[in-house]
Parts: structure tokens; sequence; C-alpha cells
């Protein structure tokens, strides 16, 4: 079946996103990993995808643990050296798709806010046909209620749909819709999905 819509996921796919690198250099590796132990940060950035105010709820994480305040707070002052930079060769893909009339949209797992702040950081993040974005509708992936809505966006049938992300929950939660899938580990292998999917040729893909 032919392909009518790639669809990217953006962290670790066409931008960076390490906060443990963040922290390791901030504060060293050991101090890192005890503070992951003892603050729940990554389901505090899920809140934050999930539509809860960026600001507000690292403020609130911070107040419960006042060993970490000053680290937590890092997650609002300094997100900008957790995310970025972008992947060139993911988005040189990204604007050769594009280029050939083929509609890219993007499926993220973004908070409001933070993925303006990321749009004004990165340009390229606005290059898309069209988004959905969990912080906008009050849900993350892999919930079967996101993809539905991207499904119901686009008007695409679902197998018809090639998707690409760095997760496998959510690799399989699309899989289980119908989707293609690429669960993207480097851009040289999605480089070579497209090229097999007929999306582009191997000229395309390389000068992408």
């Amino acid at each position: 079946m032919a392909v009518d819509l790639v669809v990217f996921d953006i962290g670790r796919v066409l931008l960076e996103w390490d906060p443990e690198g963040y922290y390791d250099k901030a504060m060293g590796h050991v101090a890192r990993v005890r503070l992951f132990r003892e603050v729940p940060l990554h389901e505090m950035n899920l809140r934050i995808d999930a539509g809860e105010p960026w600001h507000k709820t690292v403020e609130d994480t911070a107040s419960k643990h006042a060993r970490w305040q000053k680290d937590v707070l890092g997650w609002r002052d300094h997100w900008n050296k957790m995310a970025g930079p972008l992947i060139p060769e993911s988005v040189s893909l990204l604007r050769a798709l594009r280029s050939k009339g083929i509609p890219v949209w993007a499926l993220t797992n973004f908070g409001r806010e933070t993925f303006e702040y990321a749009q004004s950081l990165w340009p390229a993040l606005t290059e898309f046909d069209g988004m959905v974005v969990s912080g906008h509708l009050g849900v993350v992936k892999p919930s079967p209620e996101i993809y539905a809505v991207l499904e119901r966006d686009t008007g695409v049938a679902p197998d018809r749909i090639l998707y690409t992300d760095d997760s496998a929950p959510n690799i399989r939660a699309a899989e289980a819709r119908g989707w293609k899938t690429h669960l993207f580990d480097g851009p040289a292998g999605l480089r070579q999905r497209f090229v097999d999917e007929g999306l582009l040729s191997p000229a395309e893909a390389r000068a992408g």
C-alpha cells in the first residue's frame, strides 16, 4: 500500500532531548542519578506534555523537594540546554519529502509552552504541513486518542500513514491502528526506509 502521509515524532528524532546529559554536566553523574531517583522529573515532564503549565508544574515540584529545589528549577531555567540541537539529517529528510509534495505531519508529546519555545529556538519545527501536539489535547502518546486525532485531522487511511518514533511503545500503539511504522534509531535507517517505500530516490535521500 502506498504511503500518502509521513508523520514524525520530534524528540530524539528531529530534535535532541537529553535532560540527563544536561544534569550530568551541571552537577556530576552521581548526583544526577540520585536526583532522578528521588524526584519524579520524567513524570513531571509528562504532566507538562499533557497540558499542565510548564513553569508552575516545575515550581510546584521544586517546592516539594527542598534539597533539590535549585536543581529541579533547572527544568524551567535551562530547558534549552536539555533540548537541541536539531538532528540535521532528519530535518533534511523532512524537507526532501515536502519538496516532492509529500505531506509531513508531526505527532509529538510536547507541552504547550515548551513547544512554542522550541519553535522559537529551532524554526525548522514550524515546517510541517500539520501538527498534533499533546499539550494542546491533554492526552499523550501512546494513548490511542492522540493517534485518532491525527487520523481525523488528516483524513488519511491508517494503512497509508508512515510514522517514525524512537519509542517502542509509541510505535506499537501506531501499529495497533494499522499504521506503517519505523522505529527510529538514527537518520541512516530512516533514509533507507523512505527509499524502500518509494518516497525518495537514493539520490534524493542522500541529498536530504
